[in-house]
Parts: structure tokens; sequence; C-alpha cells
């Protein structure tokens, strides 16, 4: 097949999708981005990328700029609402520091970074305004797949052969192929901002307090991202943000509440989280490949919504598109797809589920106590060790 004859349509102008349209142009493939909002952007604040995120975008050729754009940093470990730790990350050798490092970085910068790179490739179309409607998924060595999609008053509709799920949580095209696999309210929500601030420690520093965590990490030189994830129901909006964030945390340690009384009640933001009811059966079906949240969407106490969809644009592009424009059958190439990122997100998936049981989620009581007292007591070497499967992730050649 020749590389013109290649077609892609991507549901989702995120992160997860203007990755894999890029890499997916890298294969020789045509590929159309379709973006419902109005505009291509990204809403949000700060996030930390660790190693395999950067993994990710350096197979994107991509990594340089973010890191332009960021601000490296690592993490520094665990403390109480007090403010005293309850564990240290060192980084004395090259195996934790391995673990530790991250790049804090604007989620703004990073879509920025994603969206030159997709609008500079002249095999990336991006279409704005445009929600997607329905989905033929086809077959593999079959019929193509059928996308139609509304927006400017009109409907259209493309036949592709492949199209890539990136559409979120809430994802529209998921809800199509595994209505089984909603969306659900984690329980959690989260306050975040970015704010000026050249000051304070850049670490990723993370405090645990009952059903509640603070954690801050520098993203440039001069702002510091902050996040307030605690247990509230669904829904429930406070008359002032700013006035319950800083209620909220008013008997937390003071490097936390200067943190929250520096922030202008413009900047600050809060989302309700949600993730999978049910994790799905595959990440494939028929010509359809699934991508980012719309796959996988978990609690966010691992720290790689982000990363995770880096690394599933680069395989879409490198184990999809790559293979068959050299002959290998499609089918056989998603099922590689599935069979690299199916199991590895979803223990990823299992881990930040652990992470917030054992950390934002945990009651209060003799519970923290306990929890407190085993951190104290632990070494940190072996948590360290337990996260290197995680950010030790090599793109596929």
């Amino acid at each position: 097949m020749a590389p013109d004859e290649l077609t892609a349509v991507v549901a989702g102008g995120g992160i997860a999708g203007l990755a894999s349209a890029v890499a997916l142009a890298e294969a020789g493939w045509r590929v159309t981005v379709l973006e419902r909002a109005p505009a291509l952007g990204e809403v949000g604040a700060g996030l930390g990328i660790t190693g395999n995120g950067m993994a990710a975008l350096a197979a994107l050729r991509l990594d340089a700029a973010v890191r332009a754009a960021g601000y490296q940093t690592c993490a520094a470990g665990y403390q109480d609402p007090h403010g005293r730790w309850l564990m240290r990350m060192r980084d004395t050798s090259d195996d934790s520091q391995a673990v530790t490092t991250l790049w804090g970085v604007h989620r703004q910068r990073l879509h920025a970074v994603l969206l030159e790179a997709a609008g500079a490739d002249t095999l990336v179309e991006l279409v704005t305004d445009a929600t997607v409607v329905s989905i033929a998924p086809g077959a593999p060595g079959g019929e193509m797949a059928a996308v139609t999609w509304s927006g400017a008053g009109q409907t259209q509709s493309v036949r592709a052969h492949l199209v890539v799920a990136a559409d979120g949580v809430r994802s529209a095209v998921r809800a199509g192929l595994f209505p089984d696999a909603r969306a659900r309210y984690s329980g959690s929500t989260s306050w975040r901002a970015v704010i000026p601030d050249s000051a304070s420690d850049g670490r990723l520093a993370q405090a645990w307090g009952p059903g509640t965590e603070f954690g801050a990490l520098r993203v440039s030189a001069a702002e510091m991202y902050w996040y307030g994830y605690f247990r509230n129901p669904a829904g429930v909006a406070f008359p002032d943000e700013l006035a319950a964030a800083r209620n909220r945390f008013a008997t937390w340690a003071p490097w936390i509440r200067d943190m929250i009384a520096a922030t202008p009640a413009e900047r600050l933001m809060r989302h309700d989280v949600y993730d999978l009811e049910r994790r799905l059966p595959a990440y494939v079906n028929g010509r359809v490949v699934l991508a980012g949240d719309a796959a996988h969407a978990c609690v966010p106490t691992a720290g790689q919504g982000a990363a995770t969809a880096l690394e599933d644009g680069v395989c879409i592009g490198r184990l999809i598109g790559a293979p068959v424009r050299a002959g290998v059958a499609l089918e056989r190439a998603m099922a590689a797809y599935d069979a690299a990122r199916r199991p590895r997100c979803e223990r990823i998936a299992r881990t930040a589920a652990m992470i917030g049981r054992f950390g934002a989620d945990l009651r209060g009581g003799w519970r923290q106590a306990a929890r407190n007292t085993a951190l104290r007591l632990a070494p940190a070497g072996p948590l360290m060790r337990a996260g290197e499967p995680i950010v030790r992730w090599s793109a596929p050649r």
C-alpha cells in the first residue's frame, strides 16, 4: 500500500490525539484530527512528566521543546499535614534518579508543543468544531471505517483505514464500541492552580491527610503548580472556591497555606475526577484503536495520565502506522498495540488505585497514624524500585 493511500482519523485534539497524529504522519499516513471545541487548545494547570513520558516525547523528537517549556526537578517525598516528613526520596544513585526525576510543565505548553508539530506537518489536517456523531468501525482486511461528524452547520463523513479514539474519559467513540465501559465519578475532586513563584522549593512535595492530598512542583523558573485533591460529593460547587480551599487547608503546613494564600481567584480551577468503571476487554475494535483516557482513564495518584497518553501516541505510530505501511496486516499490527499497551496501562491503573487507597483516600483516625508510622519506618529504596517498571519505558523501534 503506497503511503498516500493510508488515511487515519483521530477523534480528539488533546495530548493523546495530537501525539497519535504526529506519530502516524511520521509513518507516512494522512491524518485528519477532529476536535469538537471551536479552537484547538488545552485547559488545565500543571503536570509532572516522568522519564517514560520524556522517552515518548524523544521518540516524537519533541523532548527538547518540552524541556525548554518546562522545568526539571525531582520528587522530594511525602509529608503529613503539618509538614513533617513521612518519607524522603533520595536521588543518590542513577537508579533512584531515574525514578525521582521529572519535568514540571504547564499543560497548555505541552499541548502547544504537540500542536505546533502537528500543524507543521503537511500530512496532518486539523479540524475544529467537529463533533463525532457516529463511527462504523469496519474490519481489518475488510470494510473501511466510516466516521461522521457535525460542525459549522453541516454533517460530513469520511472513510479511513484507521480511527484513533482519543476523545477523553467520556469518549463518545468508546461508548459506541464498549457501552459497558462507562466513566464514573471517582469520589474525589481537585483544585489546581499555577501561580507566580520564584522562591519556593521546586521539588514535587506531597502531603497526605484524611481523605486529602496536597502537592506542588515548579513548572518554570517563575511559576509553581499546586493541587488540592480531596473526597467530595460529585458536582458540588462552593460559593467561593478559593475561600473553600483556604478553609480546607487552614491547619496544614505553612508552605501549603502560603501557596493557597498567594493564589488569585481567577487562577484557581476545580474539576471532579472520573475514571473508567470497568476496564476494556481490548484497546482495539475493528479498525478503531483507543488511546489516552478513552482507553485507560484512572485516578491521577500515580501521575501518569499525560505520560501514558504520549506513550499511546508513539505506539500507534510505531506498532500500527509504520508496520502497516511496510506491509504488515492491520489486524496483526493492532493486536501488537493491544498486547503492548493494555497490560501496562492496567498495571498503572491498579498502582494508582493502590496509592490512592494508601494515600489521599485514606480516612482519618487510627488509619492515618498507622500509615504514617509505616512510612516513617520503611526505607525509600523499595518504593522507588517499585516505580522503575513505570518510568523505565522505551519506545518500540
